[in-house]
């Protein structure tokens, strides 16, 4: 039996939290992730500068109230003063747990010092949460990798800052910044950090299998999971380990007539919540995605892939879709499916 877990005064409805993924974690993605299990959905990362904050690609990260709770954004910066008022203009706006982002490789980020690059710096971090932590009157969390390189481990260090600054949960990549997405993650260090702190640890990086994902509670001991990659195209994976950990059974396959349902209906969704200028680039992300999943069962050609990826506008993206999922499989009740989800 899982414990429950809260987040300051939140009940989270599982353990396992959907990691924030640039360009990837909109709201359409939160809402079926959060269907399928999720315990939290953290929102892409927004910049702690809110003189951005009413540009388009910042807009479309900011999450409005209506969102299911308990709703979470990501902040990024290198000044405290700066990230709290980020911090609290989130509150203001709804929110009810800041992520504080420590954890982000991507250059055009640690360039200007910020996201993991500041692990090279812990008065730093420790001034960042401090401030942001004494701003806002709702928890706040904070996302961290192993340390900056392999000879600078310091996730314990930053860990316990973070506990001492009154950070309510961590999440912890098992990776450096150095290596990036390469290699493999290693989950020692963050048995160590959870063996130092009191508060919420999930662990994070290389979960590919529902037995990754108990192998991996039970050596860190964590607390929970933080998912990232392995949800893209299979946001279902959620409900089957949480199956898996809570009755040591794996979970029936979801159907391919619920995998194309769920693939249409995701798709759909992403057309309703963008404009014109973006939806279609905002979902070939998801339905490449899609396709690679459901190819390791099926035959896709590539004139399909081709095809679909050519489409110029949102109707023929879902139609050429809708007909490349039909293809994999020869039920007729698939197909009336597939066409009601596509009439919506």
């Amino acid at each position: 039996m899982i414990n429950p877990l809260y987040i300051g005064p939140h009940k989270l409805k599982s353990n396992l939290l959907l990691a924030p993924m640039a360009g990837i974690t909109d709201r359409p993605y939160r809402d079926i992730c959060r269907s399928f299990g999720a315990g939290l959905t953290t929102a892409e990362m927004i910049s702690s500068d809110v003189s951005l904050w009413g540009t388009q690609k910042s807009s479309s990260r900011l999450i409005s109230k209506d969102e299911t709770e308990p709703r979470c954004a990501q902040i990024v910066g290198i000044d405290p003063n700066s990230m709290a008022e980020a911090a609290k203009r989130c509150a203001d706006q709804g929110i009810q747990i800041i992520d504080i982002n420590l954890g982000c490789p991507a250059k055009k980020v640690c360039n200007k010092a910020a996201g993991s690059a500041l692990l090279q710096y812990p008065d730093q971090v420790e001034a960042i949460l401090t401030k942001v932590v004494s701003a806002v009157d709702i928890p706040v969390m904070v996302k961290i990798r192993t340390g900056w390189s392999n000879k600078n481990k310091n996730a314990v260090q930053i860990a316990t800052i973070a506990e001492q600054s009154g950070v309510s949960a961590l999440s912890i990549h098992g990776r450096t910044r150095e290596e990036g997405f390469s290699g493999h993650a290693e989950y020692e260090t963050i048995r160590l950090v959870k063996q130092q702190i009191s508060i919420p640890v999930f662990a994070n990086g290389d979960i590919k299998t529902i037995h990754d994902a108990e192998h991996i509670l039970n050596y860190t001991k964590a607390d929970g999971l933080l998912l990232g990659r392995i949800t893209r195209g299979k946001p279902w994976i959620f409900s089957e380990i949480n199956h898996y950990l809570t009755t040591k059974t794996v979970k029936k396959p979801l159907s391919s007539s619920k995998q194309i349902q769920t693939a249409l209906s995701h798709i759909y969704t992403i057309h309703r919540h963008y404009n014109s200028a973006l939806r279609v680039r905002m979902a070939n992300k998801h339905i490449a995605c899609y396709l690679n999943i459901m190819s390791t069962q099926h035959t896709i050609s590539k004139d399909i892939l081709t095809n679909i990826f050519t489409a110029k506008n949102s109707s023929q993206q879902l139609e050429k879709f809708s007909n490349a999922l039909e293809a994999l499989t020869d039920s007729p009740k698939t197909r009336d499916s597939v066409t009601k989800v596509v009439k919506l």
